[in-house]
């Protein structure tokens, strides 16, 4: 007779036995369990990486505001390729050249416009609360659309041939309601530069700079006429537009062989390359910017650090019977990994909430252009996993070296 025995369950391996993703995958949330259990230090948690995400998008935020409000006039240029002397620093102080070196290249093939540009510091009085602040002045040909930006078509830039007459920017920093809303409505208001009246007779958007409060424009002749001691031949910068067909290269190539060694030749992009490249390496702003990121990052990696130790003390008798048990220092690392990650999660998001609210805040009270992007977004939720990861790490040592023998 035979006999049919019930078909039996295969019995399940230890979890420390088993492969090392099936191990993950089916191990208990004991990292969370744990966190969850003290509520009190669990926020303290979240608001110390919280506040230190807080940090580091601030002074990334505040770094890349300072690099692109600097060079807002530069990106919103209509060139190919910008003249410049080579003793031009920045924007700021930007030294002159002569403007013959113009006329030296327009013979050049390729070469479709050859323009100058002027730029000066101004003391403009506020129309409204009649506080002096600096803005930045740029007199232009009025017969070519230099910049690419709203309301700076020929119709309006065709205004500034009358004397004293000024374009001016809508998003200036200051108190300029009344003077933007008069102007839209098509009537003109008077100001003062330099103790000299002047009038205001359209609006552009371009923007503050950490430099300056704004930007004014005007044509070349009513510049001059500010600056009495500066000719005509001192230019600031020389624009150059070339034909269609023309390769920006070779053009760039033959330019740069016929200036002399007064005047530097680049591209557009080189030129603001160049600007950026002044703040971030050579003033101690960029400097400053990154140190204060990597102290909120250590800042983080110290807080973190207090919290697991403290949390991995609390509980090294139950880490003991874990090892006690045959389970591996591995199995021990993901609780603590476990725990990090779940940190850094938590931390990050009322961090990245308080960062959006400060970048509006900013961008209201300082009129600079800040905002949160794709990259620095991922970059600092990088830079709080490996600060979580690595206190995590640091915490995790003295599981390890946990004898269960000597704890019990």
């Amino acid at each position: 007779m035979t006999v049919t025995l019930p078909k039996q369950k295969p019995i399940r391996s230890a979890p420390h036995k088993l492969g090392f993703w099936q191990n993950f995958r089916e191990r208990t949330p004991l990292g969370w369990l744990q966190l969850r259990k003290n509520k009190g230090r669990l926020f303290v948690a979240v608001a110390g990486i919280g506040f230190a995400d807080l940090l580091m998008f601030a002074q990334l935020g505040i770094q890349a505001a300072l690099f692109e409000s600097n060079t807002l006039l530069i990106q919103n240029l209509n060139a190919d390729i910008i003249l410049r002397s080579s003793q031009y620093r920045d924007l700021s102080l930007a030294n002159t050249f002569p403007r013959r070196r113009l006329y030296q290249i327009q013979d050049v093939p390729g070469v479709a416009i050859a323009d100058a540009l002027y730029i000066n510091n101004v003391v403009w009085k506020n129309p409204e609360t009649r506080r002096k602040t600096q803005l930045t002045l740029v007199g232009q040909e009025v017969n070519q659309q230099v910049f690419d930006l709203p309301g700076l078509d020929l119709t309006t830039l065709k205004q500034l041939t009358q004397p004293d007459t000024f374009l001016f920017d809508r998003l200036a920093r200051g108190q300029y309601a009344n003077v933007v809303a008069q102007v839209a409505q098509g009537k003109t208001v008077s100001a003062e530069i330099d103790r000299r009246s002047i009038q205001v007779v359209g609006l552009f958007p371009l923007g503050a700079s950490f430099a300056t409060d704004g930007t004014l424009i005007t044509s070349q002749e009513n510049f001059l006429r500010f600056f009495p001691n500066r000719g005509a031949g001192q230019v600031t910068l020389g624009l150059i537009d070339l034909e269609p067909e023309a390769n920006i290269d070779q053009v760039l190539h033959q330019i740069q062989a016929k200036l002399p060694l007064d005047t530097l030749a680049t591209t557009k992009q080189e030129f603001l390359n160049l600007e950026q490249a002044y703040w971030a390496e050579t003033t101690p702003i960029g400097l400053l910017f990154g140190f204060g990121t990597a102290m909120a990052f250590v800042v983080g990696i110290v807080i973190v650090f207090q919290i697991l130790s403290t949390d991995v003390n609390d509980h090294l008798a139950e880490y003991a019977t874990f090892k006690a048990m045959g389970y591996g220092n591995r199995y021990l690392f993901f609780i603590v990994i476990e725990e990090a990650m779940i940190l850094a999660l938590l931390g990050f998001v009322p961090g990245l909430a308080l960062a959006l609210g400060q970048y509006a805040l900013i961008r209201s009270a300082a009129s600079l252009p800040i905002g949160m992007t794709f990259a620095r977004f991922w970059f600092v939720f990088f830079l709080t996993l490996v600060m979580c990861m690595t206190s995590g790490m640091i915490a995790l040592r003295k599981v390890q070296a946990a004898d269960p023998a000597d704890i019990f």
